[in-house]
C-alpha cells in the first residue's frame, strides 16, 4: 500500500472522518449537503468507483447508501439535495473497517465497483459488507461468509435490509460445504482470523 496523504484527526469519531487527503478526491463536486447539526459540506467522488467523500471541516469517507433511512451500524449519514433530489450518504469509519482503512492509505484497486459480484470471507457482524453492499449497488451481488453464530446473527440482520447480500453462516475454512451456493465472482476479500489465511483464500480461488 501506498503511504496515506492525510492523517487520521481522532481514532474515537464515529462519523469514519479524516484531515487533510485531497489525494482520493478529483472529479466533480457532487452537490452541497447538510449534516444533522445543519452544517453545510461538499461530496465528491473518490477514485474508487462507488466510494465519495465529504469535504467539511473534516473530510469523511462516504459510501452511497443502498437504503435510504437506515444507518447499518449507528454511523451518520449525510443527506444532499442535488436537482431536487435527495440522496443519503453513509459514513464509513476506518477505525471500524480495513477496506476503509486501505482505501485512505492509497491503495491501488479495490477490485470491487457498481455491479461486481464479492465473495466476503469473515463478514463478522457485518459493518464493512454494508459499506461493500453500497459499492456494488443493486446490480452487484456480496456473498458474505461468517461462522461465529452471534456475528452470524448481526449479519442475517443486516441481509435483510440489503437483498444484495447472501449471507452464509458457516466455516470459511470448509469451502466445500457451501460452494454450491456462491456463484462466480469478481474478487475474493478475505478477514478470517485464521494464521493460514493465505491457504484458505486460495482453496476458495480454486473452487
Amino acid at each position: 500500500m501506498q503511504s496515506s496523504r492525510g492523517g487520521f484527526r481522532s481514532g474515537r469519531d464515529d462519523c469514519g472522518g479524516f484531515r487533510g487527503g485531497r489525494g482520493g478526491g478529483g472529479g466533480f463536486r457532487g452537490g452541497r449537503g447538510r449534516r444533522r447539526g445543519g452544517k453545510k459540506t461538499v461530496v465528491e467522488p473518490h477514485r474508487h468507483e462507488g466510494v465519495f467523500i465529504s469535504r467539511g471541516k473534516q473530510d469523511t469517507l462516504l459510501t452511497l447508501n443502498l437504503v435510504p433511512g437506515d444507518s447499518g451500524y449507528n454511523e451518520k449519514r449525510i443527506t444532499v439535495e442535488e436537482n431536487g433530489e435527495k440522496i443519503e450518504y453513509r459514513a464509513w469509519n476506518p477505525f471500524r473497517s480495513k477496506l476503509a482503512t486501505a482505501i485512505l492509505n492509497g491503495i491501488d484497486d479495490i477490485y470491487m465497483k457498481r455491479g461486481s459480484r464479492v465473495l466476503y470471507l469473515g463478514a463478522t457482524s457485518g459493518t464493512t459488507v454494508s459499506h461493500v453492499s453500497d459499492v456494488v449497488g443493486p446490480e452487484g451481488i456480496v456473498y458474505a461468509v461468517e461462522f461465529p453464530h452471534r456475528s452470524g446473527r448481526d449479519l442475517l440482520t443486516v441481509a435483510q435490509k440489503r437483498t444484495n447480500i447472501v449471507p452464509i453462516i458457516e466455516d470459511a475454512r470448509l469451502p466445500h460445504k457451501y460452494r454450491m451456493l456462491v456463484g462466480m465472482v469478481y474478487v475474493i476479500f478475505s478477514d478470517v482470523a485464521q494464521s493460514d489465511q493465505a491457504r484458505i483464500l486460495a482453496l476458495y480461488a480454486q473452487s
